[in-house]
């Protein structure tokens, strides 16, 4: 039973038994022509040899059905096989092994199809090859790249990212709930992360590039997005987002540098003026007012003098032509001196100023001295010129271990007016000011003490920390290594 089912499938079902199929029925037909017009002229031509010739028929018919099948078998072997061979490769292939060969050695239809399936085969594997070589390397571009990459289809998934990009739409999702992000005003991409979401739709609806920023709580981005177009249909697009908040700080420092350095000359040198003017047109009648005019023009000429001397060393610091004499020293002995010399100063100004100092010395091994000094002088002295009257300003050194080295740590704290927070990351600046009114005192500031003081402690491969409070003060923390290696 399955034999007969089997030859079924192969008499109906293959190229070779369709072919057994035809030519049996032309062998049918032809002796059912011959045996119509021939049988019977036969009985009446041959009577006496009727059963012979009829036997005949038969005997050619059978040979014929047999002449047939021997013929269906042998374009079996000679087309069926090949064929065969040329699916299975065929299977082979669109399951990704384009190493497959047909091993067919024939000069026929058949040997030539075999050979240009293999020439196909062998151009599809480079192809293919070609193709994995440059995803490779536009995968490995992507990868080495600094700016976030995000792709999104039409409905605003995510299909690709590097992991820049990764990790900024992990960090966005993040914020969706504290940012507000979530909520249902920009349907239907609220795949898109919160702050990409208008250019996203923009680039969606106008079909063409669009560039744009984007400010996430401390950190601007700048947003490069383009659609991906097919025969003219958008199908998505992709994002470049590139973190431009050092870019954006420096041209607000720019900015802030170009209005404080202008108002820091332009002050002093309109008060000289105006002074000199009344001196010479003698207006002031009296030796007193005489003596505070000039007193007025000779604090301003001192004041132009620390800004000059100050913006010339920042600018040697920055040169890198200030040779630093290392040197080994308790800074305890550095902090007294500081606390002695401002000692006066603060009790002037009803100002507590409290030295706190182990007993055991605080050795540095390699340190300039004088440097250290210059830069508690600063500190302090930017301390009292914040610190109203009957609060206190704290000095205290200490020794440390962070990570298993070793430092020196030294805090200046005071209870005065405090920084506001969006002014800290500034400070260190050269000419910011966090009082944006400009307040000039008697001992007004140049705006360059704190950038001295930064630019001092990275040469000792030190870093310094401000924390502040508004309205209750500010600590700076100063960390310098005990040895030099570190």
């Amino acid at each position: 039973m399955r034999l007969l089912k089997r030859w079924g499938n192969f008499a109906l079902h293959t190229v070779v038994g369709k072919l057994w199929w035809t030519i049996m029925f032309l062998v049918a037909l032809v002796l059912v022509i011959l045996g119509t017009f021939l049988l019977q002229y036969i009985d009446i031509a041959f009577k006496d040899y009727q059963h012979q010739i009829k036997v005949l028929f038969i005997v050619v018919a059978v040979i014929g059905f047999l002449l047939s099948t021997f013929f269906a078998f042998f374009l079996s072997s000679r087309i069926q096989q090949p064929l065969l061979q040329l699916k299975k490769a065929a299977d082979s292939i669109a399951g990704g092994n384009y190493k497959t060969r047909v091993q067919i050695r024939s000069s026929d239809e058949i040997g030539e199809l075999a050979q240009t399936f293999n020439h196909m085969t062998e151009q599809l594997g480079t192809l293919i090859d070609d193709l994995n070589h440059e995803k490779e390397h536009l995968s490995s571009i992507l990868r080495s790249m600094g700016d976030a990459v995000i792709t999104f289809d039409a409905e605003g998934e995510v299909i690709l990212t590097n992991p820049p990009g990764h990790m900024l739409v992990s960090r966005w999702s993040d914020l969706e709930m504290d940012m507000g992000w979530d909520e249902d005003d920009v349907p239907p991409f609220y795949s898109v992360p919160g702050p990409l979401r208008d250019t996203f739709q923009r680039v969606m609806s106008a079909g063409r590039d669009c560039t744009n920023k984007v400010q996430v709580r401390n950190h601007v981005w700048s947003v490069v997005m383009a659609p991906l177009q097919s025969d003219g249909v958008v199908r998505g697009a992709v994002a470049v987002i590139r973190n431009v908040t050092e870019e954006h700080k420096l041209e607000k420092l720019r900015r802030d540098f170009v209005a404080n350095v202008s108002h820091e000359i332009r002050t002093p040198l309109s008060m000289l003026q105006g002074y000199s003017e009344a001196l010479l047109d003698d207006i002031v009648a009296s030796p007193e007012e005489r003596k505070e005019l000039v007193q007025v023009i000779y604090d301003e000429s001192l004041r132009m003098g620390r800004l000059v001397n100050d913006f010339l060393d920042m600018a040697r610091m920055e040169a890198g032509h200030v040779e630093l004499s290392l040197q080994e020293f308790d800074i305890r002995n550095v902090i007294r001196r500081v606390h002695r010399k401002f000692q006066v100063y603060a009790k002037e100004r009803d100002v507590s100023l409290i030295a706190d100092l182990p007993d055991t010395p605080i050795a540095v091994r390699e340190a300039d001295e004088d440097r250290i000094e210059q830069v508690l002088t600063n500190l302090m002295d930017n301390a009292l010129r914040h610190t109203p009257a009957g609060k206190s300003i704290k000095i205290a050194g200490q020794l440390a271990t962070i990570n298993k080295m070793n430092y020196v740590k030294l805090i200046i704290a005071d209870e005065g007016q405090g920084i506001p927070s969006e002014d800290v990351p500034y400070i260190f600046e050269r000419f910011y000011k966090a009082d944006k009114a400009r307040k000039r005192g008697a001992s007004g500031g140049t705006g360059l003490g704190l950038a001295i003081v930064k630019n001092i402690i990275t040469q000792h491969n030190g870093r310094i920390e401000v924390d502040s409070v508004l309205g209750k003060g500010t600590t700076f923390t100063l960390l310098l290594p005990v040895e030099s290696n570190q």
